[in-house]
């Protein structure tokens, strides 16, 4: 029976059959030229195989070389897989990330900052989910993904999830460009009074809070429509069907086909960074959260930068 054959010697004949001479390949491995023909010597031996004919000072493969070199290639592709894998690994966390939000981030967000992150890690496949939070809750729990991003807290407030505050800022009213509150800067809950109210179903932080209101001032609309998504609010509002309470997330998803005013009492509103406790945080979920974190507080600091002094003209003479 056939010994087998080891590392050195199936590594002294690829390169080999990589470079055409023993010198050549004595070079490629850092060692000298009477190893690499002892290498070659043993391979032969060991395997029982003619791998190659002397001709005029070289060296030439026999068709049973150049077929064990299509099996040896095979292999030490397999080995440069797992080594560019282990550097991805080792520079990024897995290399891959997988993403659940729901609608008002997952349009809203992550298309502004999905392309930060892929120049920084370009190599990182990239998985993302725009869901219900629901959905998100239950996919997160069970490993479908790595990060999550909510403005509600309602599904995600136990001990299931490390809960970070990403941004806080204040609903605001959308309506047509030409519904007649567009004037206005500021909307009041008496405004719906005479108004159709175009609100998320029950459950979402904002829309909670803001049918608060409106029960506290003895509020009733004209009618309601519910819907699911803010962006269908934002589309609603304006093909006139009325005017509904969106986090500021979601106008900008719609920015030139919707009029916005801020509100009266003012409703905070917060998006959220979602870890599952139940899984230890990879690399690249991390360095997504901390470039979410980075986007927003970039974000507060342009919309507090005071604006230039305007310089003083000197008096005429």
């Amino acid at each position: 029976m056939a010994r087998s054959l080891n590392f050195r010697q199936i590594e002294a004949f690829r390169a080999l059959m990589t470079t055409g001479t023993t010198t050549a390949s004595a070079k490629m491995l850092n060692t000298t030229q009477p190893s690499i023909s002892r290498l070659l010597s043993q391979i032969q031996s060991t395997s029982g195989l003619r791998l190659f004919e002397l001709s005029h000072g070289r060296l030439n493969p026999t068709p049973e070389a150049n077929k064990l070199y299509e099996a040896v290639q095979r292999h030490f592709l397999g080995i440069e897989k797992i080594e560019q894998t282990i550097a991805l690994i080792r520079r990024s966390g897995t290399g891959f990330l997988r993403i659940g939000a729901t609608p008002v981030l997952g349009m809203g967000l992550l298309p502004r900052i999905i392309p930060q992150f892929r120049r920084q890690y370009e190599g990182v496949d990239l998985s993302l989910h725009t869901i219900g939070s629901r959905q998100l809750k239950d996919g997160l729990l069970n490993g479908l993904y790595d990060v999550g991003l909510t403005t509600t807290s309602l599904y995600f407030s136990g001990d299931e999830f490390e809960t970070q505050v990403l941004d806080e800022a204040r609903a605001v009213c959308v309506m047509s460009k030409r519904h007649e509150l567009a004037t206005r800067r500021r909307i009041e809950a008496a405004d719906f009074a005479r108004n159709t109210l175009l609100t998320l179903e029950s459950g979402d932080d904002l829309t909670d809070a803001w049918r608060g209101i409106l029960a506290k001032h003895n509020v009733v609309p004209v009618s309601v429509i519910e819907t699911t998504y803010s962006a269908t609010i934002c589309a609603l509002a304006e093909a006139e069907m009325g005017i509904g309470v969106v986090s500021p997330y979601a106008t900008a998803i719609m920015a030139d086909r919707v009029h916005a005013s801020s509100l009266m009492p003012a409703v905070p509103v917060k998006a959220f960074l979602l870890f599952p406790r139940n899984r230890v945080k990879s690399a690249l979920a991390v360095a997504f959260g901390q470039m979410a974190k980075g986007y927003f507080a970039a974000t507060d600091r342009r919309l507090k930068k005071p604006p230039a002094a305007v310089p003083k003209r000197a008096p005429a003479r």
